[in-house]
């Protein structure tokens, strides 16, 4: 729990993670938005630890310990801050599941 919360500080950063209105409507849509991005950064994520994982020289490096330690909920790759480039007619270099 303690790591969620430390994701979504990381994530909803303006005005110090607080929901700095006090209209309900922009309450819900704040959280709503949090959630989206939640959601979001942990399926990336996922999609990428199983990539990592297929291949059996990464996989043969994992104990039981790591595999009960492993999270898709990191955000050290993630820049929240600066220009973002997206190229809608590329796609991020995961594999297609068969």
């Amino acid at each position: 729990m303690e790591n969620w919360n430390s994701a979504n500080s990381f994530i909803f950063y303006g005005k110090s993670g607080e929901i700095a209105s006090n209209r309900l409507s922009d309450q819900e849509l704040a959280v709503l938005s949090l959630h989206l991005l939640q959601i979001s950064l942990v399926y990336i994520n996922t999609l990428m630890i199983q990539q990592v994982l297929s291949q059996p020289q990464w996989m043969k490096l994992m104990k039981e310990e790591d595999l009960r330690a492993l999270s898709p909920l990191i955000w050290g790759h993630v820049n929240p801050y600066g220009t973002f480039r997206l190229d809608m007619n590329e796609r991020l270099p995961i594999e297609v599941a068969a």
